[in-house]
């Protein structure tokens, strides 16, 4: 197995550094700044023998490299800084991707598609259009990491493990996202049964702040400890056919009542990509809010166009 990671920044670099020590695959990490992923692929290598795992790192410029990948995730991109949105980094990111995945359909043609880069769904939206791809094979990351840090403020609420919560989040991944109490539990019970409405509210509200926070407190960049394990999870989840649920944004063809657009919403994910997409039982406010999210998306995808 050979994962090709783009992009050797932080969440690149961290997410390659998870994939070797995990021993689950080789690893490619790609750049086009000259020396840096083959740098940090030497030095990932020189740690085998202390950590001891036994896959290949190739730290690379060259796309040629990423042949064969069974998966490909996609991290390259300018990150955020202070006082900007994601949705801010779209036109400097959006030329930056087109010419990574017309490599990618060029040399990793069978590979499965992880979109990291922010905007996360736009350029999921953009991905999928560019590359022509099963719909099946071409995954954003958000839900997972959002999902995370709605599960990690809970645990922090409620002084509970964080191994014991199943949060949802769905929506696109930015000040659109829906945290859902009513389908997240801890360890079982609906979070909406130990918590108020309005500390539920409060909890969705600071996972939607979530990553602002972080690029403030950075002063200088953005989070990639927790993206980098999101989207480890996914890459695990595809190599080891764990048909997982977890949360992604994927192509959406009348779930939920939305068409023609990848948004963040509950998925099995495993060996072949999205193997299933759920349906939750929304009230008509959380369906309206993630119909409003999706056409936020679309139209910005429109106008790209």
């Amino acid at each position: 197995m050979k994962v090709s990671v783009i992009g050797a920044g932080n969440v690149g670099a961290t997410l390659a550094q998870r994939i070797a020590e995990a021993d689950i695959a080789d690893v490619v990490l790609l750049d086009i700044a000259q020396g840096l992923a083959k740098g940090k692929g030497l030095d990932l290598s020189d740690a085998r023998s202390i950590i001891g795992y036994d896959r290949d790192i190739m730290g690379t410029g060259d796309y040629n490299d990423i042949a064969d990948s069974k998966i490909v995730v996609v991290t390259a991109g300018l990150a955020r800084q202070p006082g900007m949105t994601r949705e801010d980094l779209v036109n400097k990111n959006t030329a930056t991707i087109k010419k990574i995945i017309a490599c990618i359909c060029e040399k990793a043609p069978q590979a499965i598609i992880i979109m990291v880069t922010n905007p996360l769904d736009i350029l999921t939206n953009i991905a999928l259009k560019i590359s022509g791809f099963n719909p099946k094979k071409v995954i954003g990351m958000g839900g997972v990491l959002d999902s995370s840090r709605f599960a990690n403020l809970i645990a922090e609420r409620l002084n509970a493990s964080p191994s014991e919560i199943e949060a949802m989040v769905i929506g696109a991944h930015g000040q659109s996202m829906l945290p859902l109490p009513r389908f997240t539990k801890v360890a079982g019970k609906k979070l909406t049964e130990l918590l108020s409405d309005a500390e539920c509210a409060e909890l969705s509200k600071d996972t939607v702040n979530r990553g602002a926070q972080i690029v403030e407190c950075l002063g200088n960049g953005s989070a990639y400890y927790a993206p980098s394990a999101a989207a480890f999870s996914m890459v695990q989840a595809i190599l080891k056919d764990e048909k997982k649920l977890l949360s992604a944004c994927v192509y959406l063809n009348g779930e939920y009542g939305i068409k023609d657009v990848c948004i963040g919403v509950p998925i099995i994910l495993g060996a072949f990509g999205v193997e299933q997409i759920f349906e939750l039982e929304l009230t008509k406010q959380e369906t309206e809010n993630l119909v409003s999210s999706a056409n936020a998306v679309k139209s910005a995808v429109a106008a790209l166009s």
